[in-house]
């Protein structure tokens, strides 16, 4: 870029930090033009002082010497400090040391010649400097232009490239102290996104850039300059890319929640319909039956059909109870109150509430140690897994098996069963809501976790509210084994303690 730069807005110089495109008038910086006027101030004031030994030399030795400070100071500070320096110096050669001194008048035609002739070239030669300095500098902003789009190309094939680390790069690149990407809207333009100090200066000058019909870039901070203007509109296109991938990530994210949701409300309302249809259809038949006034049931047939009604009304108490179980979870709802109980309680309590009470083979030394628990979340965690066990379990071949755990300050308790099992893998992935898995491969029956598949999500999430672990590992010879770890009462985390760990 050539030529004369004319200023976005305002006349203040601009100075840009490390890295960052150079600017300035005459392609100098504030500091170069002050260094070149201080040496050519001082330069003509020594000669000045000196004028009496100067008057003994030739009079070209001092024209030169003069002739070479406004050289210098062109190098140094350019055709603003060089021209009115060859002026300077042609008046003080002209009072100190050209016959009559101390006037204006010269005498000898050779000496206004000599005067003419170096005034001519020290203003030719300020020139040609100035007029170097300005393509060294234009070929420096160009360069560095390049860098900047170059980088700008190659952020915006990045990824990871995010608006505010745009906004950043803006900041450094121009030096400003601000840069924000504005927005649009009814109420007019509001703030999007911004990388600074938002409280203006006040010698800044604000810049706004179009980044599309309802985006602009704004900058605060020093003047920029019309050969900025390409890099900046380019940074400004950038982050309205930034922000629409930024949105539409944001879309897409939504979108596969929304997707997710969707499909669990289809697995809810296809497994709450099965799983009360079942128990509503027995309550249903039990209660119709005993209505009826034309049959005698005897009491055992009375006992069967009011076992019925009580079974298929637990069965939806432990639905309802798992549904909100999970929202809570969710939710982040449970509160635990832990307290010393006997893990032999807590099974027993399980296998009471399930109605089950002789249904397993337990194997709890009487020695073993009281636990850290919530009763009531310990209960829930235990009677969720002894259901699934028992539902998949052949008969009679349900174990519970309490021991002190491997990890130091734990108890174990492990529920196993002998049934259908789970595909190999899927021991993790089964404690997921609403997930159903097929039994293993050549195993008799279908191993489902349970109607809506809840039981064991929220057993998992009791279990870690009560800083407890629960796992699954396949059965040697075939099953499930449910393993619940719990901390030992009155035991300090980390503490060692002694006994038979769990297998």
């Amino acid at each position: 870029m050539t030529g004369a730069r004319a200023p976005f807005r305002g006349s203040a110089g601009m100075q840009h930090p490390a890295g960052a495109l150079p600017g300035g008038f005459t392609g100098l910086s504030r500091r170069r033009r002050g260094a070149g006027a201080t040496l050519l101030g001082a330069g003509l004031l020594v000669l000045a002082l000196a004028h009496g030994p100067a008057r003994q030399l030739d009079y070209a030795v001092p024209v030169l010497l003069v002739f070479t400070l406004v050289v210098a100071a062109a190098l140094l500070g350019g055709m603003q400090i060089a021209l009115p320096g060859a002026v300077a110096g042609a008046l003080l050669l002209n009072w100190f040391l050209t016959p009559p001194y101390g006037t204006l008048v010269i005498e000898s035609a050779e000496q206004v010649l000599v005067l003419a002739v170096y005034l001519g070239v020290a203003v030719a030669v300020s020139w040609v400097v100035d007029l170097a300095a300005r393509r060294t500098a234009e070929a420096a902003r160009a360069r560095a232009e390049a860098e900047a789009l170059s980088g700008l190309a190659g952020a915006a094939l990045a990824e990871h490239q995010t608006l505010p680390d745009l906004l950043a790069q803006v900041r450094q690149v121009f030096g400003m102290r601000e840069a924000a990407l504005l927005e649009r809207d009814d109420d007019g333009w509001r703030l999007v996104e911004a990388s600074g100090e938002s409280t203006p200066g006040a010698d800044e000058h604000e810049i706004r850039v179009p980044a599309g019909a309802d985006l602009a870039l704004r900058v605060r901070g020093p003047e920029l300059f019309a050969a900025d203007r390409r890099v900046l509109t380019s940074y400004a296109e950038a982050a309205a890319g930034a922000l629409i991938t930024h949105r539409l990530a944001e879309r897409a994210a939504e979108a596969a929640q929304l997707e997710v949701a969707d499909r669990m409300r289809t697995t809810l309302l296809a497994g709450v319909g099965h799983d009360l249809r079942t128990p509503l259809a027995g309550i249903k038949a039990a209660v119709s039956g005993l209505r009826q006034d034309d049959v005698a049931w005897t009491a055992t047939e009375t006992a069967e059909l009011l076992a019925t009604i009580e079974t298929g009304t637990d069965r939806l108490q432990r639905l309802v109870g798992n549904l909100l179980d999970a929202s809570r979870l969710q939710a982040g709802a449970v509160s635990t109150a832990l307290e010393r109980v006997r893990l032999e309680e807590l099974v027993g309590r399980a296998l009471i509430d399930l109605g089950r009470l002789d249904a397993v083979a337990l194997d709890i030394p009487e020695d073993l140690p009281d636990v850290l628990a919530d009763v009531g979340l310990a209960e829930r965690v235990l009677a969720n897994v002894l259901e699934n066990a028992l539902r998949h379990g052949r008969a009679g071949t349900v174990t519970v098996r309490g021991a002190l755990g491997a990890e130091p300050g734990t108890v174990v308790c492990e529920v196993i069963d002998h049934g259908p099992g789970v595909p190999a893998g899927s021991e993790a992935t089964m404690f997921a809501p609403f997930t159903r898995l097929r039994g293993e491969a050549g195993a008799l029956g279908d191993r489902a976790t349970g109607g809506l598949g809840l039981g064991l999500a929220v057993a998992r999430g009791f279990a870690e509210a009560m800083h407890g672990r629960l796992a699954a590992h396949p059965t040697p010879g075939g099953g499930l084994t449910m393993r619940l770890t719990l901390p030992l009462a009155g035991v300090p985390r980390g503490a060692t303690t002694t006994g038979q760990g769990a297998r």
